[in-house]
């Protein structure tokens, strides 16, 4: 059962579940070297079949639907998200938590309890069904089986799935759902032994009917309703609208691309735009659509030919340095072009490869060329750096990043390009020539500091505002009548919505447009207010915005509010056994990091008094969670 080494810490995940001791084995890796490695014994196998597999992906969704949900948090083996309640507190507490939570836990929307009232009443139809009909409970038991627990077996899991996944057993729990039912009937035949039939139906039906339906529809109702919530489609009109016209944009995976493809094919939002698909660029198929044109989209600049990437060929591209210097991209894919042998390497009697001459290619940069077509203002004329080069690591590049090579090469700064985000292999570490213009990053010829992985992307003022102010919407985010649930307040700090308005501000700030710069804020507040949209790690961002654009008073309320919030987390963390409190490392540790953000951006513009008290607090917090961790006599000694 234990079997992926997919990613690093599977095989730490499989040890946590499933047992650490193993069988050791030796083995000699790739270099002829030897070392020690563990099997997991048979034991340990079902050991994590049984608690994970069974356990936590089938009967904690199972217990979903038919005793309670704690929150919509995605799970990951921890007491304080998206495990399976009652709402009877002498069962839930040794598992989840005391019940005496923070407000916005205990009114989480999220948080449903049934008292296991569904899961009892089909236990009781379902045994009543065995006796009295078990030919057909084995049919209806075998169909239970196949669709959920077979299938838990058959699929073997790895630990700490992309999502939840108890979609994948809908069906098992609709044939619980039949015992449900019959557990009705169950009823209204015992009632009736002591009632008889016309007093036992309305008593049965009643009871039934206020003890499931009644009290899952009033506990699921305020969650499940998605009246007047239109985020993802707005996020992709935001992603369209920050876009040039006649643009190309580079996104990531199916998250970022379905959106946008159902802002253009179904509600004909910018159909100027090529979203291209960095995933779906290593195929054949894929990079044909890409060279046609499209609604009002032009073709993408790709020169290779089909014989360059059809499938198997080129899916990796080596390098092999003939050369230390920059090479022009154009060279590069004239290189790949070439049927000249020098250009090649042969691997076998059979097989020639194209390769990469060089780990450093050459972008030119024609500055009349970008200004003219508007990538760089006039008046930064004297910031556009003569070219760009990238610098390649590995020892090969994927078939996608050819292509953009090839785009690259052959766009010559005519048509606008952006990428959803940066820091990924697609990028080709040209982050530091990103310019912020909404959601999205525009590739330009000047260069900026990046401050981190985060923050980073230069910052037009008037493009970033006109968009942001005029152009974006968020889709009931600020309706206090609709439900913002996990994925979407997942899905604003992924795009980092209020982040993006604090840098605005700041840059704003920083020219002197104090004014213009809180009319950004107080959107932003307006747009993905706290009350509705949840805090993350980029709501201290605001907080020094607000200092930064001269409204003080502002920015202390917000930091009381916000210091508030988290201190009423803390206390209830670290108020729980070790058991809970191992859970919520998490959350306790982006707690003190993200107020003691806060503190700082206190003492940096005068409040000194509250960045101290703030400190102050903190260190006890800090202190109190250490002793959860190692022996008091090891503390840190207080200054």
């Amino acid at each position: 059962r234990m079997w992926s080494d997919q990613s690093d810490d599977h095989a730490d995940i499989y040890k946590a579940w499933g047992g650490s001791k193993g069988i050791p084995l030796q083995v000699t890796n790739q270099s002829g070297e030897k070392s020690i490695v563990r099997k997991p014994r048979f034991s340990e196998n079902l050991k994590f079949m049984f608690s994970y597999q069974f356990g936590y992906m089938y009967f904690r969704y199972f217990m979903w639907n038919f005793s309670g949900r704690q929150n919509d948090t995605q799970g990951t083996g921890g007491a304080i998200n998206g495990n399976w309640i009652t709402g009877i507190r002498f069962l839930d507490e040794p598992r989840t938590g005391t019940y005496d939570l923070p407000e916005d836990l205990r009114k989480d929307p999220s948080r449903n309890v049934y008292y296991m009232l569904p899961f009892l009443l089909g236990l009781i139809g379902m045994f009543f069904h065995l006796n009295t009909d078990n030919r057909n409970w084995f049919n209806v038991m075998l169909l239970f089986i196949m669709t959920g627990l077979a299938i838990v077996f058959y699929l073997n899991q790895y630990p700490n799935q992309p999502r939840e996944r108890d979609y994948a057993y809908a069906g098992s729990f609709y044939f619980y759902a039949v015992w449900i039912g019959l557990g009705v009937l169950a009823l209204f035949r015992g009632i009736s032994l002591f009632t008889g039939e016309r007093v036992a139906a309305p008593l049965a039906g009643i009871a039934c009917f206020l003890a499931v339906p009644l009290i899952m529809g009033m506990q699921n109702w305020d969650d499940h309703d998605r009246s007047g919530r239109y985020l993802a489609r707005d996020v992709a009109f935001n992603y369209l609208e920050s876009c040039a016209p006649n643009s190309i944009l580079f996104t990531n995976g199916d998250n970022d691309t379905f959106p946008l493809w159902y802002a253009q094919e179904v509600e004909g939002k910018r159909k100027d735009i090529r979203v291209c698909n960095l995933m779906l660029l290593n195929t054949d198929w894929y990079i044909e659509q890409m060279k046609q044109k499209m609604y009002e989209s032009d073709p993408l600049p790709v020169s290779l030919p089909i014989k360059k990437y059809y499938d198997g060929i080129n899916n990796q591209v080596f390098i092999v340095e003939k050369t230390k210097d920059p090479v022009d991209i154009k060279t590069i894919i004239d290189w790949i072009l070439s049927e000249n042998p020098a250009t090649k390497v042969r691997i076998s009697a059979n097989e020639i490869l194209d390769i990469i001459p060089t780990k450093t290619i050459r972008i030119p940069v024609d500055a009349a060329k970008v200004i003219e077509s508007g990538t760089v203002r006039q008046e930064d004329s004297s910031k556009i750096v003569p070219y760009i080069d990238i610098k390649l690591k590995g020892n090969s590049i994927l078939k996608s990043q050819l292509i953009i090579l090839d785009i690259l090469a052959h766009n010559d700064w005519k048509r606008p390009i952006y990428y959803v985000t940066g820091y990924h292999n697609d990028a080709f570490g040209l982050e530091e020539y990103f310019q912020l213009e909404g959601l999205a990053y525009r590739l330009i010829p000047v260069r900026s500091e990046n401050k981190s992985w985060v923050d980073y992307g230069r910052i037009d003022t008037d493009i970033l505002y006109e968009n942001i102010m005029k152009k974006f919407v968020w889709g009931g985010a600020n309706d206090r009548n609709v439900y913002i649930d996990y994925n979407h307040n997942r899905t604003l700090t992924v795009v980092r919505a209020r982040l993006q308005y604090a840098k605005l501000a700041k840059a704003l700030a920083a020219e002197g447009k104090k004014d213009k710069a809180l009319e950004v804020l107080d959107r932003c507040m307006d747009v993905l207010p706290p009350e509705n949209v949840k805090y993350d790690p980029y709501y201290p961002d605001l907080i020094e915005a607000y200092f930064a654009a001269g409204n003080n008073e502002k920015a202390l309320k917000l930091t009381n509010d916000y210091c508030s919030y988290n201190y009423k987390h803390l206390d209830y963390y670290l108020s729980q056994s070790q058991y809970i409190i191992s859970s919520a490392e998490y959350e306790i540790q982006s707690a003190i990091q993200y107020t003691s953000k806060v503190s700082t951006a206190c003492m940096t513009y005068g409040a000194r008094n509250l960045a101290e008290e703030i400190d102050k607090k903190l260190e006890t917090y800090y202190r109190d969670y250490l002793k959860t961790r190692i022996p008091e006599d090891q503390l840190p000694v207080s200054d």
